[in-house]
C-alpha cells in the first residue's frame, strides 16, 4: 500500500500529550479502515503536527482521523518512506517513546536544508582532467562535514548535494565550515555556491519539502555570495545565538521580499526561456516591473542584469543538453532560445572557455 503523510494545524493549547492521545486513538481502530499507523511529529512551538500512515487511499486516512478523534488533516501528500527518512531521520516511533505506556513525541517535523553545488568555472578538457581529484576531496569533505554537524545526506547528483538538518545552527556551522574547506583549498576554476532555508514537509505543493527545496536550490543557484539563506534561517540562528549577527561579508540574507521575487522570477522564467522573440522589454512588463525597476532589483538581488541573466539560464541548459548526447550544437541552439548557432557558439566559449562543438 501506498504511504501518505498528512498535516495538521493544532489549536492553541494543545499539547505533545493531546497529541499522543490522538495517534493512540487512530491505532485502536485503523484496521477498521486498512490503515497502519507509523509514527507521527509534533512541534508545540509552532503548532504543527504530521502523521505517517500507511493506507490504501487519501480517504481512508481521512475516515481513520474523523472516526477515531475528529482532528481531520489540512493535507495530506503521497510520500517515499525512504525519502521521509532521509530527510526526519524516522520512520516509526523513537525507542525511548515505546517504552512509556504513551507515546509522546514532541518531535518537530520543521527542518533546515541545505543545497550545495559545486561549479566549473571553465569547461576546457584539460581542465576537467586536472580538477576531478579535487573535486573528489570535496565530496569526501562534504559527506563528511554534514555528518560532523547531524546532518543527513538527502540525495546527491553529481556536484549537488542536498542536506537535511534538525537544527538551524548545525546547518549554518556545516554550510560555513564547508566554505572554509573550499577556500583553504581554493581553486580557481571551481566555485561553491551554498543555499539554505527552512521549513515544514507539507505546503500546497506535492512533494514532500517541496517549497523549501525551491528556495533553497534557487537561493543556492542564483544569489550573488558564496552563502546564501533565507531570512527566517537567520532570524531562528540569531535567537539561537543571542541575536549575535551573522558576518555578512560571507553570507547574504534574501528577505522575504526578495524571497517571493526570486520565486516568481525563477517560475517565469521556467516557462519563456526557450522563446527566441524573448527580450528584457517583454520580460520586466510579464514580471510588473519597469525596465528600470527589475534592472535595479536583478542587480540587487542576483548581481545580474535581465539580459544577462536570461543569457547564463539558456545556456545552463545548453549545457545540460550537450551533456545528453542527443542533438548537434545547432538544434540546442535554437532549442534553448538563440537566434543562431554561431552566436550561440560565441556566448558559450565567453562563459565556458570552450566552444560548445568541443566540450560535446
Amino acid at each position: 500500500m501506498p504511504i501518505f503523510m498528512d498535516f495538521h494545524e493544532l489549536p492553541e493549547g494543545v499539547s505533545a500529550k493531546h497529541v499522543a492521545e490522538m495517534h493512540q486513538a487512530d491505532l485502536e481502530i485503523e484496521h477498521k479502515y486498512n490503515c497502519r499507523g507509523l509514527t507521527y511529529w509534533c512541534d508545540e512551538k509552532r503548532q504543527t503536527a504530521f502523521c505517517l500512515i500507511d493506507a490504501p487511499d487519501k480517504q481512508a486516512v481521512l475516515n481513520l482521523h474523523q472516526h477515531s478523534h475528529g482532528a481531520v488533516p489540512q493535507r495530506i501528500i503521497e510520500v517515499n518512506d525512504t525519502i521521509v527518512e532521509s530527510f526526519l531521520g524516522r520512520i516509526e516511533d523513537p525507542e525511548k517513546s515505546k517504552k512509556t505506556t504513551l507515546n509522546i513525541i514532541n518531535d518537530p517535523a520543521f527542518r533546515t536544508l541545505m543545497v550545495v553545488k559545486i561549479k566549473h568555472k571553465t569547461l576546457s578538457v584539460k581542465e576537467i582532467k586536472i580538477l576531478k581529484a579535487a573535486i573528489r576531496g570535496y565530496h569526501s569533505s562534504i559527506k563528511t562535514l554534514t555528518t560532523e554537524f547531524n546532518g543527513r545526506l538527502v540525495r546527491q547528483e553529481g556536484n549537488s548535494f542536498l542536506m537535511s538538518f534538525a537544527s538551524v545552527t548545525d546547518a549554518m556551522h556545516c554550510g560555513l565550515k564547508i566554505n572554509k574547506v573550499y577556500n583553504c583549498i581554493i581553486t580557481p576554476d571551481l566555485a561553491f555556491k551554498i543555499g539554505i532555508s527552512a521549513g515544514i514537509p507539507i505546503t500546497e505543493k506535492e512533494g514532500i519539502f517541496e517549497d523549501t527545496i525551491n528556495i533553497a536550490e534557487r537561493v543556492c543557484e542564483y544569489v550573488n555570495k558564496p552563502i546564501s539563506i533565507t531570512s527566517e534561517v537567520k532570524d531562528l540562528y540569531e535567537s539561537e545565538h543571542l541575536n549575535v549577527p551573522i558576518n555578512s561579508n560571507q553570507v547574504q540574507t534574501i528577505s522575504t521580499i526578495d524571497e517571493k521575487f526570486l520565486n516568481h522570477l525563477i517560475e517565469h522564467t521556467e516557462r519563456v526561456w526557450d522563446q527566441t522573440a524573448l527580450n528584457a522589454s517583454d520580460f520586466s512588463k510579464d514580471l510588473g516591473y519597469s525596465k528600470s525597476q527589475l534592472y535595479r532589483k536583478m542587480m540587487a538581488v542576483l548581481g545580474k542584469s535581465p539580459n544577462t541573466f536570461i543569457k547564463d539560464y539558456r545556456l545552463e541548459r545548453a549545457l545540460l543538453l550537450l551533456q545528453k548526447k542527443t542533438d548537434n550544437v545547432s538544434e540546442i541552439a535554437f532549442k534553448t532560445g538563440f537566434n543562431s548557432a554561431a552566436y550561440f557558439s560565441k556566448c558559450f566559449r565567453d562563459k565556458y572557455g570552450i566552444l560548445p562543438s568541443k566540450y560535446s
